[in-house]
């Protein structure tokens, strides 16, 4: 008589997440074209196939990490308080997101290329477009970029620790001054 392994129990819910997490977390640290589907698997501890049945790949996997993260929570705008702080702070912990890399790097999947451009779209320029229109500003598109890109600038140099001050500020010594960027 041969003793049978006991089947497995799949469980199909939790390898989706822990395979959105994994990508999430690989994705901030090394951006799509340095992440790869075992790398995902392997960090996610499940079979990389699981990324093609449960996702379609590798690609829309990024996408499903990136509408995961916000959810379908609307996003605030910068100037909204708290919102540059939890931002910075994020950044620190986490370093700089696949949403926040589109806007530095260019990656050659079309598709990837326009989803991180639509969440960046939607997580930063237009809460603040909208915020500049609504003050009756004008070009309030090409103000709400302006103030998005000088944003990521400071979160990317700080990251990067390109600049010493920068680096070693304290996040809440920050926000006023990051905020001055956006006044009219």
């Amino acid at each position: 008589m041969s003793a049978e392994k006991p089947a497995r129990r799949r469980d199909s819910a939790r390898s989706k997440e822990r395979l959105l997490q994994a990508a999430a977390e690989l994705l901030a640290e090394r951006g799509f074209e340095r992440t790869t589907v075992r790398d995902i698997g392997e960090r996610a501890g499940v079979d990389q196939a699981l990324i093609a049945r449960y996702f379609g790949g590798k690609t829309q996997l990024y996408i499903a990490a990136l509408h995961a993260e916000m959810g379908d929570q609307a996003p605030q705008d910068l100037l909204h308080p708290g919102r540059v702080l939890d931002l910075l702070d994020r950044v620190q912990q986490r370093g700089p997101g696949p949403v926040f890399q589109a806007a530095v790097q260019r990656p050659r999947d079309a598709a990837v290329q326009n989803a991180a451009r639509e969440e960046l779209q939607r997580r930063l320029v237009d809460p603040l477009r909208e915020r500049f229109a609504a003050q009756g500003l004008d070009r309030p598109r090409l103000r709400a970029e302006l103030a998005t890109a000088a944003f990521l600038g400071v979160l990317l140099g700080r990251s990067a620790g390109a600049f010493d001050s920068l680096a070693a500020a304290d996040p809440e010594e920050l926000v006023p001054l990051v905020e001055q960027l956006f006044g009219p």
